[in-house]
């Protein structure tokens, strides 16, 4: 199956062992999602899954071969982590990576445009990427 042309990534979940260290050095800063609210929940979607298979957490998976990604993710949320480290595991496996790092901002900010000034910059880079991937 082909993949597709490209990928955009806001604020992603990519490890339910919840190791990286933004999940407890950001927990104080993040204004939407508190550690103690994710275990419920990745229990309920990962059932009886080994937490670091890669069908539930892409960060231990093989990260060759993925089509050109941006990434964007707030400064202050507890996932910054997840983000940050796919970003190298992907560049280091060959993928073409963009990580966007929003200063001040929190989990899927994106979410408060056309109110947030921010939020709005970072959809119009997301359409500009898009566009130009798909313009190949």
């Amino acid at each position: 199956t082909p993949l597709p042309a490209a990928a955009v990534l806001l604020s992603p979940l990519t490890d339910l062992t919840f190791s990286g260290e933004s999940v407890t050095t950001r927990a104080e800063v993040d204004p939407w999602i508190k550690p103690s609210l994710l275990e419920p929940l990745m229990s309920q979607y990962a059932g009886q899954t080994d937490r670091k298979d890669p069908r539930v957490s892409p960060l231990f998976g093989d990260l060759s071969g993925l089509p050109p990604m941006l990434v964007q993710v707030g400064d202050q949320e507890i996932l910054l982590s997840d983000s940050t480290r796919l970003a190298d595991r992907a560049k280091a496996a060959g993928a073409e990576l963009q990580l966007e790092v929003g200063a001040e901002l929190w989990h899927v900010y994106q979410l408060f445009a056309p109110a947030l000034p921010d939020a709005n910059e970072a959809l119009a880079r997301v359409g500009k990427f898009i566009q130009g991937k798909l313009s190949r």
